[in-house]
């Protein structure tokens, strides 16, 4: 056990090493770690120096938190104008017409067809619109329309509750998503979003402490579309309002030209001529295309551009835009139209969600939070380094080392993930003092045993590694099944205190075993001691 090679030794200090200066941004503020990194000498790779930080919750550092909730009515009435576009495409391909056009309903739409040939001939496309449902189980056997014949050659087509259920359920999901990527964009840090019910999103974002903004940037849908303005608000057409001219509402047609889903990139720009600030955007290929030809086709009349169901903008077209890019006006801020960009990068909600609970932590209770997690982290780890030096003598002083670089190791990792730091997390570091330096208490016993068994002191020490390693590692792995199961199956501080448990397990195995049998050989080296020192 007195025999390690070089090469061993090298890889375990340049390990710590690492570990501990990866720890060290944690400890600096933003502003000192930009200023550190820009007073480096140019000679010096930025990215050799550590500058990534743990990442301090809401409860340690503040906040804003809201809880949206799914706009059922909203959600239903968008379904039923979806189903009503995919009405009028079915009967356009099967060259069927509907008497007095097609009624939108509560919950569906219902449609008039007096010929009986052409009603029998396209109520099989209609039922084809109603969908299956299917969970992570498999079918349910229910479906997301109801499609009856009424009397009188009416077909009405109504959404089920089970699929309302579902809608709501994959809104949701994706909703989740499509906030991510806003708050991304926005550049604030480790935003927490997590699914709660059926129908809502709570959403924690630590140091935000403007939460009207934070609000305004969730809480629109930023569904766009493009449409042509109608020449009378009769017929097939939406009666919406106009942001340039204020209380009016102009009549656009219900057909959409292109939409929001085929953007690849939107940015703020500013007109060359009057510096007025717009929204400069881009198509994908089949955006482009239809797009293009939208254009193409109606040259000299105006586009209504539509942002959540209002118009922003209604510019002539005066040549085919065939280029897949364009511009937005509609009298925009800076930050208006920062933030429009942000919304379209990020894709439309898909529903509407409302703010039903807002709540902003302030920095002072996160500060006496951080007092109080650091109180009990010391108090612990004294008395643990109290107990093992009493206890252990020598050998205690070499676990209190590998213990503190086991707290250095965790910090680092937890630095490089740029991960979370919650109480609950500050739980986890205390307790996994406490495991660490169980594999100490287990390997000095076995020492302990061994050398009253009659064993040399160089064959007792041997025998202390060798034969408590397996117990460690079993008692190890249980323990890390038990994170993984909180870390899978947990959220918001419940994985986060699961994250930081599996890390302290990991470092473990480096400073209580490795670390600790390093420091023991030099021990025995320099003072070649007869007996053990507890």
């Amino acid at each position: 056990m007195l025999r390690f090679s070089r090469a061993k030794i090298i890889a375990t200090l340049a390990i710590i090493l690492v570990g501990l200066a990866l720890a060290v941004p944690s400890f600096f503020s933003p502003e000192q770690r930009k200023a550190f990194v820009a007073g480096l000498p140019s000679w010096i790779p930025h990215w050799m120096v550590p500058t990534r930080a743990i990442v301090l919750g809401l409860d340690l550092q503040g906040g804003s938190q809201l809880l949206l909730e799914v706009d059922q009515n909203d959600l239903i009435a968008s379904q039923a104008k979806s189903l009503r576009d995919d009405v009028r495409r079915t009967l356009q391909q099967e060259g069927v017409r509907a008497d007095g056009g097609i009624q939108l309903l509560q919950r569906g739409v219902q449609v008039k067809i007096s010929d009986d040939a052409a009603r029998a001939k396209v109520l099989p496309k209609l039922r084809d619109l109603s969908q299956p449902i299917t969970t992570s189980i498999g079918q349910t056997g229910a479906r997301t329309l109801d499609v009856t014949d009424q009397p009188g050659g009416t077909v009405r087509l109504t959404l089920t509750d089970p699929g309302i259920v579902e809608r709501t359920r994959r809104a949701v999901s994706q909703g989740i998503e499509v906030i991510r990527r806003r708050l991304d964009s926005t550049g604030t840090t480790e935003p927490s979003l997590q699914q709660q019910g059926a129908d809502r999103i709570l959403i924690q974002v630590p140091g935000e402490q403007n939460p009207e903004r934070l609000e305004k940037i969730l809480g629109s849908t930023a569904k766009l579309e493009f449409r042509m303005l109608a020449d009378s608000p009769s017929g097939d057409v939406d009666l919406l309002p106009s942001k340039d001219e204020k209380g009016a509402k102009v009549p656009v047609e219900r057909r959409v030209m292109a939409d929001g889903s085929e953007l690849t990139d939107a940015q703020p720009t500013f007109d060359p001529q009057s510096h007025e600030p717009l929204v400069s955007f881009k198509f994908n290929l089949r955006g482009a295309q239809r797009f293009g030809q939208a254009t193409s086709e109606n040259v000299g009349r105006r586009m209504a551009i539509v942002l959540d169901n209002e118009v922003v903008s209604a510019p002539v077209i005066r040549s085919a835009i065939t280029g897949g890019s364009g511009v937005i006006s509609g009298s925009f801020t800076v930050q208006g139209a920062n933030d429009l960009s942000v919304l379209l990068r990020a894709g439309a909600l898909p529903a509407k969600f409302t703010v039903v609970e807002r709540r902003v932590v302030g920095p002072g209770l996160g500060r006496d939070s951080i007092e109080a997690g650091k109180l009990a982290t010391l108090v612990a780890a004294g008395l643990v380094v109290c107990f093992m030096f009493a206890t252990y003598g020598t050998f205690g002083f070499i676990a209190n080392i590998a213990l503190m670089v086991h707290v250095g190791l965790i910090l680092g990792l937890m630095s490089v993930l740029e991960a979370t730091m919650t109480l609950p997390g500050i739980a986890g570091i205390v307790l996994t003092i406490g495991t660490a330096v169980d594999s100490n208490v287990l390997i000095y016993e076995r020492m302990r045993e061994e050398s009253r068994a009659g064993r040399s002191l160089i064959s007792a020490l041997q025998a202390g590694f060798d034969r408590a390693f397996a117990t460690i590692i079993d008692s190890n792995s249980t323990m890390a099944i038990a994170a993984l199961i909180l870390f899978f199956m947990g959220s918001g501080p419940v994985k986060g205190f699961a994250v930081v448990f599996i890390l302290g397990i990991l470092t473990t195995v480096i400073t209580a075993v490795t670390l600790t049998r390093m420091m023991i050989a030099v021990w025995y080296k320099s003072f070649r001691p007869k007996a053990l020192p507890f």
